[in-house]
């Protein structure tokens, strides 16, 4: 995989994992709920759901390519114009990040981990997504190690990111950084999926 390739990739699971959404109120309340250690175990499982949908999505693209090539162009072409509808909402997006309450009652690891698992596994625009993603990067002669990188990218990014979020949940400054700029992580988010998909067209 061409470094230029893994940066683009990168930079989408970044400012994807970025972007407020259920995702992250689900980190916030576990961390708020139960601890620092409540809201890691939760980024934890839920990078593990992300990273599941990834090896799924990577699999059944490379059979796709090798049986049917005229259905992956197909798929390829529809998934760049899933990608430009994700950045035209991204750029028409008026952000509101809801207010997280303080839960007084504790939550176990074991709910942390299972609801950070369930709010990926159940979200199916996440296979959506990577099915519009992949199609830009995978190639027919794609080697498994190209795919692994692929999806420890995915996985790994997303992990991390909400993990950071756990870490320094403590720190109200950085929180109420994130609420008053979403608009601008929303805007390089839409920029980024234009450029993703300039790669297809152009």
């Amino acid at each position: 995989m061409e470094l230029t390739a893994w940066l683009s990739l990168a930079t989408i699971c970044i400012l994807g994992a970025m972007t407020p959404g259920p995702s992250l109120a689900m980190v916030l309340k576990h961390t708020v709920a139960g601890g620092r250690l409540n809201g890691v175990v939760t980024s934890i499982t839920h990078g593990l759901a992300v990273s599941l949908y990834a090896v799924l999505t990577v699999l059944g693209m490379a059979v796709l390519i090798n049986e049917t090539p005229w259905l992956f162009n197909i798929i390829k072409y529809a998934g760049a114009g899933f990608l430009l509808w994700l950045a035209f909402k991204a750029f028409t997006a008026k952000s509101a990040l809801a207010k997280i309450n303080q839960i007084k009652s504790k939550v176990s690891l074991k709910q942390s981990a299972w609801e950070g698992f369930m709010i990926a596994f159940l979200n199916p625009k996440l296979a959506i997504f990577f099915l519009a993603l992949f199609s830009q990067f995978i190639e027919a002669n794609a080697s498994w190690q190209q795919k692994v990188i692929m999806v420890f990218t995915v996985g790994g990014i997303d992990t991390l990111w909400y993990c950071l979020i756990a870490a320094i949940l403590s720190h109200s400054l950085f929180l109420n950084k994130l609420r008053n700029n979403i608009h601008w992580v929303e805007k390089a988010t839409g920029v980024a999926l234009l450029g993703i998909t300039a790669r297809v067209l152009l």
